[in-house]
């Protein structure tokens, strides 16, 4: 059994939903995360809502593991550029008869 919420308008006194008479009411088109497929329908913006936070919390969580990854790789990058300065000081001190 598929529950249907009444398209009554919380904008609009729970009157009927004037669907494509109202400014709020919009077409979404992507892809569905569980199956892949492509998806377009169309709905109120104010119950769009929660599924665009959801995707949104998703999207970011996404972007924090490419930033962490991105900042490993420059914590290594970075280690790696002060070694190789203290190992040519290192060699350069040597070369002069310096300790």
């Amino acid at each position: 059994m598929k529950m249907e919420p009444k398209a009554n308008c919380p904008l609009n006194k729970f009157k009927p939903c004037k669907q494509l008479d109202c400014a709020w009411f919009i077409k979404i088109a992507g892809h569905n995360p569980n199956t892949g497929a492509d998806t377009e329908e169309w709905g109120c913006s104010i119950a769009w809502l929660p599924v665009l936070l959801i995707e949104n919390s998703q999207q970011q969580r996404g972007t924090g593991a490419a930033v962490e990854s991105f900042r490993n790789e420059m914590v290594k990058t970075n280690l790696e550029t002060a070694n190789a300065i203290v190992q040519s000081v290192s060699s350069h001190k040597n070369l002069l008869g310096r300790n």
